[in-house]
C-alpha cells in the first residue's frame, strides 16, 4: 500500500507496534555498543535477521526453506563462536580518551582513505556506474557506516559518563561526535535508499550487511585496538564465527521467497503508451503529450504488470 501511495497502515496497530519494538531495539544497540566492542556487537546483529525470517514464518505465512533453516543455524554457530572467543571491553574514561585513539596515525590513514574513496564514488562512479553496479551505493552506505559506527560509541560513552556524573558535554570533541554521526546516518541512509530504489532488496541486504560489518569491525580494531591482547587462536575463532555469520546471512537472504505482488491502492489516472520511459512503477513524474486514458478507483499491481507483458507503461 505504501508503495503505490496509500498511507492507511498508519492506522494499523500491529504497524505501530512494530514500529516501536524496532526503536527500542536500536535503542537497545546503541547501548550494547557502549558496553561491548563493535567486533562482538555487529556480528550479532545476523540474529535479527533469523527472528525477522521465523516471525515471517509465523505471522506472514512467508514458507522458510530448507537452505533458509541451514542459513539460521549458521548464523546462531558464528555468533556463538563470536561470543565465546569476543574480546574484553576497555571503556574509555573520558571522551578526550576517545579523542586521543581517534587521533592515532593508523586510524586517521583509515578515515582518510574511506573518505577519499567516498568522495571518488560519489562525484565520478554514481553519475556513470550509480544505476548499474550495486557496489556504488552500498560501498558509500558502508564506508560511512563505519565511521557512523565510532562516532555514536563516542557519543555513547560520552552520555554513560555524564550520568554518572562526569559531563562530558562541555568538550568540544563530543559535539564534534555528534555532528559526525548526524551528517553520516543522513548521507548513509539516502544512498541506502537509492541503492533499494535501484536494485532488488534480496540483492542489496545481504552485501550490505557483509560490507558494512566487515568496515564496521575494521574500523574499530584499528581504533579502539579490540584484539590486542588476544592470542592467534581467539582471533582466528572470531574471523571463523564472522565467515561462518556472513555465509548464514546470505544464504538466507538468497533463499527467500519473492513478495507477491498483489498490493492494491488508488491511482488518478493511467497512460499507456508503447515508448515506456526509464522510470518504475511508484515513480512520481510529469505527465508527456501521451495519450491519458482517465481512471479513478482501485488498481492491483498485478495489472500493472499485465499492462509491461502487453507491450504497454503504465503511468499514474
Amino acid at each position: 500500500i505504501a508503495g503505490v501511495g496509500g498511507y492507511t497502515y498508519l492506522l494499523q496497530p500491529l504497524w505501530w507496534a512494530g514500529m516501536i519494538t524496532m526503536i527500542v531495539g536500536e535503542v537497545a544497540n546503541f547501548v550494547a555498543y557502549i558496553y561491548a566492542p563493535a567486533v562482538l556487537v555487529t556480528p550479532l546483529g545476523a540474529l535479527s535477521i533469523i527472528i525477522s525470517a521465523v516471525l515471517a514464518h509465523f505471522m506472514l505465512k512467508e514458507r522458510l526453506r530448507m537452505m533458509g533453516v541451514l542459513g539460521c543455524v549458521a548464523c546462531i554457530v558464528g555468533s556463538i563462536i563470536i561470543v565465546i572467543h569476543a574480546p574484553q571491553e576497555h571503556t574509555p574514561s573520558s571522551v578526550q580518551e576517545v579523542w586521543s585513539l581517534a587521533i592515532q596515525p593508523a586510524f586517521l590513514i583509515y578515515v582518510t582513505a574511506s573518505l577519499s574513496i567516498v568522495l571518488v564514488l560519489m562525484l565520478h562512479f554514481e553519475p556513470l556506474y550509480g544505476q548499474t553496479n550495486i557496489l556504488v551505493y552500498l560501498g558509500i552506505c558502508s564506508l560511512m557506516g563505519a565511521l557512523t559506527v565510532v562516532s555514536i560509541k563516542a557519543i555513547g560513552i560520552a552520555i554513560k559518563l555524564t550520568l554518572e556524573g562526569i559531563n562530558q558535554f562541555g568538550y568540544a570533541q563530543t559535539w564534534l561526535f555528534l555532528s559526525v554521526a548526524v551528517i553520516f546516518v543522513i548521507t548513509q541512509l539516502n544512498y541506502l535508499n537509492k541503492a533499494l530504489d535501484t536494485f532488488n532488496a534480496a540483492i542489496v541486504s545481504p552485501i550490505y550487511y557483509v560490507m558494512f560489518t566487515t568496515l564496521t569491525i575494521t574500523a574499530s580494531a584499528i581504533m579502539f585496538k579490540d584484539w590486542s591482547g588476544q592470542n592467534v587462536t581467539s582471533i582466528t575463532s572470531e574471523i571463523c564465527g564472522f565467515v561462518t555469520v556472513l555465509t548464514g546471512t546470505i544464504i538466507l537472504h538468497m533463499t527467500r521467497e519473492e513478495e507477491p505482488a498483489t498490493a492494491t491502492g488508488t491511482v488518478k489516472g493511467v497512460l499507456l503508451s508503447r515508448y515506456p520511459l526509464d522510470i518504475g512503477i511508484n515513480e512520481s513524474f510529469v505527465l508527456h503529450d501521451y495519450p491519458l486514458l482517465p481512471f479513478s478507483g482501485s488498481i492491483s499491481i498485478t495489472t500493472c504488470m499485465l499492462v509491461f507483458n502487453s507491450g504497454y507503461t503504465l503511468y499514474k
